[in-house]
């Protein structure tokens, strides 16, 4: 790969432009930073020891859990780092790392939430032929497959970006380092990136979200259609609702900033919007599971009570 930037490092204004917010925002981010790890942990460690839960709802589960603990990982202990320090630089090489498993966490977590809206699409749709549909092995194919195309979508983002030509301003309006604000400071043709941004980057994400859309599509087409009973039928879209919950919070925030057209203007409301995504979907993935689902509770106090 051929650097053919004149910048070695980039500075990050930050979550806020106000010094005397800092420590407090520190506190506020390092707090939801455990949770998320707690959280997301625990769930993990109950997916993959209690054998009630061996099924590959809670499979998927795990993995979203793993995967949500890797996405603030990516971007919050910088984050941390940089609130106490005032010398708030990334190399360019880490700075172009960041973004890259930015990227590949996000498109994976993008697609996983596909898998787990097909999954649930077959448990209800197909009831009888869940256990030889969504066996083991094709279970574990599709993780390996959606870890593939996410790895390879932001290995190409990260080579594109990486031989732009900074020369100008190192200071990225941003608490991370993304496609946009780095757009911003290049210099010389950016519109192939603009393109794989508006193309490639819409289309990887806004395409695993219509087809989450069309499995929930054809599962309240066929409950409407096949059950005559109210209470059945609210008893099977409760079992989604956990995962339509967290879509919405997931493609709601990152349509938002991907989507929008990348202007230097925006970069305000893209800062707000990306703590949204990056900072609190995460943390709220697990209580929204274990609060509305009675097998990860019941599997949760079963731990609890063995530890104690």
């Amino acid at each position: 790969m051929q650097n053919r930037t004149s910048v070695t490092e980039f500075m990050l204004l930050g979550v806020t432009d106000i010094q005397s917010l800092e420590p407090l925002l520190f506190v506020v981010l390092l707090i939801i930073y455990f949770v998320n790890v707690i959280g997301n942990g625990a769930i993990l460690l109950i997916v993959t020891s209690d054998p009630k839960l061996h099924s590959p709802m809670y499979f998927f589960l795990g993995n979203l859990s793993g995967l949500d603990i890797c996405y603030s990982t990516v971007t919050l202990p910088k984050i941390l780092e940089n609130l106490l320090s005032t010398h708030k630089a990334i190399s360019f090489y880490g700075c172009i790392t960041q973004l890259h498993f930015f990227h590949f966490f996000g498109s994976t977590e993008a697609m996983l939430l596909t898998v787990m809206g097909f999954d649930r699409f077959v448990a209800i749709c197909k009831p009888l032929h869940y256990n030889v549909i969504m066996n083991r092995q094709l279970c574990i194919k599709m993780i390996i497959t959606i870890c593939i195309v996410g790895f390879s979508h932001a290995l190409m983002e990260s080579i594109m970006t990486s031989r732009l030509n900074f020369c100008g301003s190192n200071h990225i309006h941003h608490f991370y380092c993304d496609i946009k604000p780095l757009l911003d400071l290049a210099c010389g043709n950016i519109e192939l990136n603009e393109w794989l941004l508006n193309t490639v980057t819409g289309t990887s994400a806004m395409g695993p979200f219509c087809l989450t859309l069309l499995s929930y599509f054809y599962i309240i087409t066929y409950l409407i259609c096949k059950t005559r009973s109210c209470s059945m039928l609210q008893k099977a879209l409760s079992t989604c609702a956990s995962h339509f919950m967290v879509v919405i919070l997931f493609y709601g925030p990152a349509a938002f900033t991907y989507i929008s057209p990348t202007s230097g203007s925006s970069m305000d409301q893209d800062r707000m919007v990306a703590i949204m995504y990056t900072v609190v979907t995460p943390v709220l993935n697990p209580l929204i599971y274990t609060l509305r689902n009675k097998e990860v509770k019941g599997a949760l106090s079963r731990v609890i009570r063995k530890r104690l």
